[in-house]
C-alpha cells in the first residue's frame, strides 16, 4: 500500500515537472539568435562600429582620468550616436520580418502565412525604432545606477560618476537589445535569465558586465594610480568587455546558450 501511494507521488511529481518545463521551454526554445543583416553595408559597418567605439575610448582615456564626469558626459552622445547607427544598419527592427524570424512564431490556423511574414512591405522604421530604444534605455538608467550602488559603488558621494557610468552601461549594452526585441516580454525572460541563444546583442550584453565585474578589481588596490579611482576602471572594462562580447557573439560563439 504503501510502496503505491510513493509510486503515485512519484509519477504526480514527474508530471508536473513535466507540464511546467513544456509550459516554460516554448517561449525559450523559439527564441532564435539574432541575425545581422546580410547586406554589404551592414557587414562592413558591424565590424567598424566596435573599432570605432574602441577608438573612441582609447582617444579619450586620458581626459576620463583627469576628469572622468565631464568626459562621460561629452563622449555619451557620440557612444549614444554609434550605436544608434550600429543598430540601424546591422540589427533587424523590432517587429520587422527579421527580428520575428528570430522569435519564431507558431503560425495560427487558416493564418496567411504571406500576411503573417509581413511580405506586403510594411515594417515597422527603422530610425523611429532606435530613438525609442535609445530612450528605454535612458528610462533604465536609475535602475542600473541602483543596481551599481548595490554592488558597491559610492552611495553618498560620485552621485553624477554612477548616473554616467550606468548611462553608457545601458546605452552599450541595452540599447541594441531594445532595438531588436522591443518591450517583448518572454525574449526579454530569456535574455535576463542568461537562457537566450547568444548572438551580437546577448553577447555584448554578457561582454559588459563581465567586463564591469572585473573591472572593480583593481579600485581597492593599493597603487596609488589616478586610473584607479572611480569609476575609470569599470569603464574600461565596460566597453572592452562589451567589445568583446559583441565580435564573439557574432562569430565564434554565435548560437551557443549558457
Amino acid at each position: 500500500m504503501s510502496s503505491t501511494i510513493a509510486k503515485g507521488a512519484v509519477a504526480q511529481a514527474q508530471a508536473t515537472s513535466s507540464t511546467t518545463a513544456t509550459a516554460a521551454s516554448p517561449a525559450t526554445a523559439a527564441l532564435q539568435p539574432v541575425q545581422t543583416k546580410q547586406t554589404p553595408l551592414a557587414q562592413g559597418a558591424r565590424h567598424a562600429f566596435p573599432a570605432a567605439l574602441a577608438g573612441l575610448f582609447m582617444a579619450r582615456f586620458s581626459a576620463l582620468v583627469a576628469d572622468p564626469v565631464s568626459t562621460m558626459a561629452t563622449t555619451l552622445p557620440l557612444t549614444a550616436a554609434l550605436q544608434v547607427g550600429y543598430a540601424v544598419l546591422c540589427l533587424p527592427a523590432a517587429g520587422s520580418q527579421g527580428a520575428k524570424a528570430a522569435r519564431k512564431p507558431k503560425q495560427r490556423p487558416g493564418e496567411n502565412p504571406k500576411k503573417r511574414a509581413g511580405v506586403d512591405g510594411t515594417g515597422p522604421n527603422a530610425i523611429a525604432t532606435a530613438i525609442l530604444a535609445l530612450l528605454l534605455s535612458l528610462l533604465v538608467t536609475p535602475f542600473l545606477h541602483a543596481a551599481l550602488v548595490l554592488f558597491g559603488a559610492p552611495f553618498l558621494t560620485h552621485g553624477a560618476h554612477t548616473l554616467l557610468c550606468a548611462a553608457h552601461l545601458a546605452v552599450l549594452a541595452l540599447l541594441p537589445l531594445f532595438y531588436v526585441h522591443g518591450v517583448d516580454a518572454p525574449a526579454w525572460a530569456a535574455v535576463g535569465g542568461f537562457a537566450a541563444p547568444l548572438d551580437e546583442t546577448s553577447g555584448g550584453l554578457a561582454g559588459a558586465v563581465a567586463g564591469a565585474w572585473l573591472g572593480a578589481v583593481p579600485i581597492p588596490l593599493d597603487w596609488d594610480r589616478e586610473w584607479q579611482k572611480w569609476p575609470v576602471t569599470i569603464l574600461c572594462g565596460l566597453y572592452g568587455g562589451y567589445v568583446l562580447g559583441r565580435v564573439l557573439g557574432g562569430t565564434l560563439v554565435w548560437g551557443k546558450r549558457f
